[in-house]
């Protein structure tokens, strides 16, 4: 089937993000809509406004060990995707909810299921292997996932574009750095780590995440603080990351202003915030035996000049270094951002509805 306008569906947590994109991925229509909004009635008048598409595509986050790529939805796959819903609870559901919706709309029109753990399905087992009792391993499907698949992989064969080389040569690192934050280490176009694991938040230090604690931690907090599962749950999803150390935001260009004014501890959450993004990044780079190129992506990513460089401090040993011009200068255009040498610095604008489009297609050509 030759999918020529392609719908996609990004179900959020707190929104749902529709685009139709042509033939040649220029977006033909575009529209947002909020944690609040009727989604139903939204889509429907999202459709009604915008060229029929040929074929649907949807964002789905968790697709655990059964989806290790995209799927056509059917009565069986929706079926096991709210199976799935108890391993990513704030995301999965809400992708079910535009599919439903969608169906209900469009029943004949094809749609694919595009999964961000599917990127990651390739990771080698040392590095998706937890060190915990191989009983609960295999009674849970507790092994290290990843997330944020659709981007890294845009990201990584964009990065390929820009150095203008074949992607299955070169040695990969995609920063994905937004509200939620991931890295992975992409080699020969595969995953081969990240920093994610069986839920989004293991890693680095995110807008309200934690990031990686230790485990002893949280046992601790729990049995000595009397804090109960699910308020712990909420603390470390809501109330942590660059939030929870500065006490005063999640933003981080609020965060570099108030630092700026002489704000302690929104400073150390800015140091804190780079001390792990450095820390994972060399370690991506040792998975792979070396970096060809880091590729930052993600509002963060792509919107702070100071990050892209501060990020590089201390990662010299690794041959990154940001061009001043190059990095100041940067706006809506995909670049490499480094002084010529062996090792390059991209900033690599985020399009998961380009990948997810990419992905329909391919599928529905069998």
């Amino acid at each position: 089937m030759d999918a020529r306008a392609v719908l996609v569906v990004n179900a959020g947590s707190s929104s749902l993000k529709l685009r139709v994109l042509g033939a040649s991925e220029e977006p033909l229509v575009a529209r947002d809509l909020g944690a609040d909004a009727d989604w139903q009635r939204g889509l429907e008048s999202f459709l009604n406004d915008s060229p029929e598409p040929d074929a649907a595509g949807h964002r789905v986050v968790h697709g655990g060990d059964r989806f290790t790529g995209p799927v056509r939805i059917d009565a069986g796959v929706e079926h096991q995707l709210q199976e799935l819903a108890d391993l990513a609870p704030l995301h999965n559901p809400p992708a079910v909810r535009g599919i439903e919706a969608l169906r209900e709309l469009r029943a004949s029109l094809p749609a694919i299921a595009c999964f961000d753990t599917a990127f990651h399905s390739s990771l080698p087992n040392a590095a998706s292997t937890y060190a915990v009792p191989a009983a609960w391993a295999e009674r849970w499907q507790l092994r290290r996932f990843g997330f944020h698949g659709l981007s890294h992989a845009y990201c990584a064969a964009r990065a390929a574009q820009l150095l203008d080389r074949p992607l299955v040569e070169l040695r990969l690192v995609t920063a994905h750095l937004g509200a939620g934050a991931s890295l992975a280490a992409v080699r020969e176009g595969r995953s081969v780590d990240t920093t994610m694991g069986f839920t989004p938040l293991e890693g680095l230090v995110m807008a309200t995440r934690s990031g990686s604690v230790d485990p002893g931690l949280v046992l601790w907090v729990q049995t000595h603080g009397g804090v109960d599962a699910a308020a712990t749950e909420h603390a470390l999803e809501h109330e942590s990351g660059l939030l929870g150390i500065s006490g005063r935001s999640a933003d981080m260009r609020e965060l570099l202003v108030a630092a700026d004014g002489g704000h302690e501890r929104s400073a150390l959450a800015i140091e804190v915030y780079l001390h792990r993004l450095r820390a994972s990044v060399a370690a991506m780079a040792a998975a792979m035996g070396g970096i060809d190129a880091l590729a930052f992506t993600g509002g963060v990513g792509e919107g702070s000049t100071a990050i892209r460089v501060r990020a590089c401090e201390g990662l010299e040993f690794l041959g990154l270094r940001v061009d001043g011009k190059r990095n100041a200068t940067a706006d809506d255009t995909d670049r490499v951002i480094s002084p010529d040498g062996p090792t390059a610095v991209l900033l690599v604008h985020a399009r998961e509805d380009l990948e997810i489009a990419r992905q329909v297609r391919e599928t529905l050509a069998g």
